[in-house]
């Protein structure tokens, strides 16, 4: 297809922007690559001179599918083994430099909307991250604006008592990470209980694949344990600086097999650890996404 042609096809022109949509109210980057395509078919089948705002209308398509696809991925989660975390995605500097962007697509922002109930999330994600107006989200989610003010209020209230108390200067949250990721390359205890807050919580994603905690894990001495624990058992550990959602992170090669840390600082120390280690959820940690509004 020519580049002219691209610049024709509204859905192509978005296409970035749609996959942003369904990977915040999905949390996977698989199925929200399904949603997009999923949209693509039914817009291919849009009488486009009927349409007056190309870009309004496919995201109330994505909406819509991705709504029908968070239904099904909420009963299918409950049987989940262990832990459920969002799936991380290698990022650009570009994704970071928008502050709002990345936090919306922080792994401790998506872990937080996985509480919410699907229109809520649907409304939070269309108000509060790409600031639709209520009358365009209404028709997305199929209610009145009154009722979609309601729930928006509802579920601000909801993220804002669960989210991060502070938000951290992106300097001091890449100076903390590197202080971690040279405390796991050492392995050595004290330097990675030093780098936590002690009352750390370390969640971790295994899917029943991978050996992972099922149940998240409290306080730093048992977290820098652990942590000092696996470096020791393993023939060779891989560790770097990476941007995922955003933000600066962390990838573990523990003999070959890929993890990710992705970090919650608070006064200058680790307050989360979410580890993903599912191998379904780490496909995507060579080429960034290309998130954006």
């Amino acid at each position: 297809m020519t580049t002219a042609s691209k610049a024709q096809d509204p859905f192509l022109a978005h296409r970035n922007l749609l996959f942003t949509v369904a990977y915040e109210m999905l949390g996977s980057a698989a199925d929200a690559e399904d949603v997009v395509q999923e949209s693509w078919l039914r817009w291919s089948g849009v009488d486009r001179t009927r349409v007056d705002d190309p870009r309004a209308y496919l995201v109330r398509i994505v909406t819509r599918q991705s709504l029908n696809r968070l239904r099904t991925l909420s009963r299918r989660r409950e049987d989940y083994v262990g832990e459920w975390l969002p799936e991380p995605l290698l990022t650009s500097p570009d994704v970071a430099e928008d502050v709002e962007l990345a936090e919306s697509v922080s792994i401790a922002m998506l872990t937080v909307l996985e509480t919410l109930a699907p229109a809520e999330r649907a409304v939070f994600v269309l108000r509060e991250v790409f600031d639709l107006p209520y009358e365009e989200i209404a028709a997305a989610v199929g209610k009145s604006a009154a009722a979609v003010r309601q729930t928006a209020r509802r579920a601000r209230a909801h993220v804002a008592a669960r989210r991060p108390r502070v938000r951290v200067e992106r300097a001091e949250q890449r100076e903390v990470v590197a202080r971690f990721l040279a405390a796991l390359r050492t392995g050595r205890l004290q330097e990675l209980m030093e780098v936590m807050a002690p009352d750390v919580v370390m969640i971790t994603d295994g899917g029943g694949v991978v050996a992972a905690a099922l149940v998240p894990l409290h306080g730093a001495d048992l977290v820098a344990r652990i942590l000092a624990g696996a470096h020791g058992k393993v023939t060779e550990l891989g560790a770097a600086l990476v941007l995922l959602n955003g933000e600066p992170a962390v990838r573990v090669d523990f003999d070959g097999a890929p993890s990710t840390v992705s970090l919650a600082v608070e006064d200058g120390r680790i307050t989360r650890l979410y580890v993903v280690r599912n191998p379904g959820k780490l496909t995507r940690l060579e080429t960034p996404s290309d998130l954006t509004r």
